[in-house]
């Protein structure tokens, strides 16, 4: 049993890096992944500290640097007003308490990067086409169901199949994903393209009453990424629908001139409707254990969806490493993860409702609570998220990847 691979369903983020992070402890798996092709939609993504930690610790970090953007500051910007509400630095100080920078990519480059690894690696197989639509178990090993009829044999199964993850459908059985009633849209335009007077080296976050504004530059400045949300309760959930113009000013138009510009130089939108789940307490059904968005999927308020899937992959390869008992090794990993991906994904909604979208009274108290914060208060509000590698308790949090 134990020169089974370990069975992987899903090639998204969570998934590869999982099998790169298996693969460097000498542990073998195959990657299913339902696409025709291993590949990424979507925009562009930050990454926090704790991102680079998990990059490091799964032997991709100087990949990742390479193509990252490093922005020097969070800004929020009150979309009424067109004003700052808050700065926050990203300087040498920041990189200095937390041990890494923050930056953006896009989330394809940083698909493709764990992509490459898996590739280059003897120990990781990837198969496309090939949807896990169930499991079943005995004393000895796992059989993943492919859609197709096709029978895969492991010694465990991960579900790093998202937000429909089929893998939890079994496992948990909690119906469908909670619909948040936020329908965001993407576009992706070139630097030229961008207002001038608002091509900031800068994560930026306009607020508004139920709605917001989020651009920064991506692929070495050479576009601009736009994701603009709107809470229009939207009843059902959507991915990558496309869009003209005039559905998306429709969310924006209370907003300053100032923001509403963003909106128009926008291209060829796509529209999502947002989802997530509760927090759950169990991820284990004997050979089998959830992972990412299967496990806990979040709202996009903490930017934080893609970091806490990598850190899942580096705390499993650990806990794996770490227990010669299997089921020992996927308790470690439950343990290690779950109250800090719950508070994640509470977190999460709390932002969106009391930074991302507030009004009146509500939006006035957001101003002044935040701009009270030094840099200091900051670094000290979000030192649990980013000065933390995932591996509390199983690990020193100064490890890199000459120690892990």
């Amino acid at each position: 049993m134990i020169n089974q691979p370990v069975l992987i369903a899903g090639g998204g983020i969570g998934g590869l890096a999982t099998a790169i992070g298996l693969a460097q402890k000498n542990i073998p798996s195959i990657v299913m992944e339902r696409a025709s092709r291993l590949g990424e939609i979507g925009a562009g993504i930050q990454l926090g500290p704790n991102a680079f930690h998990a990059f490091d610790y799964l032997g991709v970090g100087e990949a990742a640097r390479s193509i990252a953007v490093y922005v020097d500051s969070m800004r929020l910007m009150d979309a009424m007003s067109g004003e700052e509400i808050t700065r926050i630095p990203l300087d040498e100080a920041f990189r200095e308490r937390f041990k890494n920078p923050y930056a953006v990519i896009h989330r394809g480059d940083l698909h493709g990067i764990f992509l490459k690894a898996c590739e280059d690696h003897p120990l990781v197989s990837l198969r496309t086409s090939s949807e896990v639509s169930g499991y079943e178990q005995d004393g000895s090993s796992v059989t993943a169901i492919l859609k197709s009829g096709e029978r895969v044999q492991g010694r465990l199964l991960v579900g790093a199949d998202g937000l429909w993850s089929n893998i939890r459908k079994q496992l948990v059985g909690d119906g469908a994903p909670r619909v948040s009633g936020h329908t965001t849209y993407r576009s992706v335009i070139p630097t030229e393209d961008m207002p001038e007077d608002l091509r900031w080296n800068a994560a930026t976050l306009w607020a508004g009453p139920k709605c917001h504004i989020v651009h920064y530059p991506l692929k070495g400045w050479k576009v601009f990424n736009l994701v603009v949300t709107y809470h229009n309760d939207a009843p059902s959930p959507e991915a990558g629908v496309s869009v003209d113009h005039e559905e998306v000013r429709k969310g924006f138009e209370h907003v300053t001139p100032v923001a509403q510009q963003i909106i128009e130089r926008g291209q060829d939108w796509k529209r999502w409707v947002l989802c997530d789940r509760d927090p759950i307490q169990n991820w284990i059904d004997g050979r089998v254990v959830l992972l990412g968005d299967a496990a806990h999927p979040m709202m996009q308020y903490f930017a934080q969806g893609a970091c806490m899937a990598m850190e899942d992959a580096v705390a499993l390869s650990a806990m794996m490493q770490t227990h010669e008992d299997q089921d020992r090794a996927l308790a470690a990993y439950q343990d290690l993860r779950r109250l800090r991906t719950a508070r994640v994904q509470l977190q999460s909604r709390e932002i969106g409702q009391h930074v991302y979208h507030p009004a009146g009274a509500h939006a006035e108290l957001r101003n002044a609570v935040m701009r009270s914060k030094s840099a200091e208060d900051w670094f000290e509000a979000v030192g649990w998220l980013y000065g933390s590698t995932g591996l509390e308790g199983a690990v020193s949090p100064q490890w890199n990847a000459a120690s892990a």
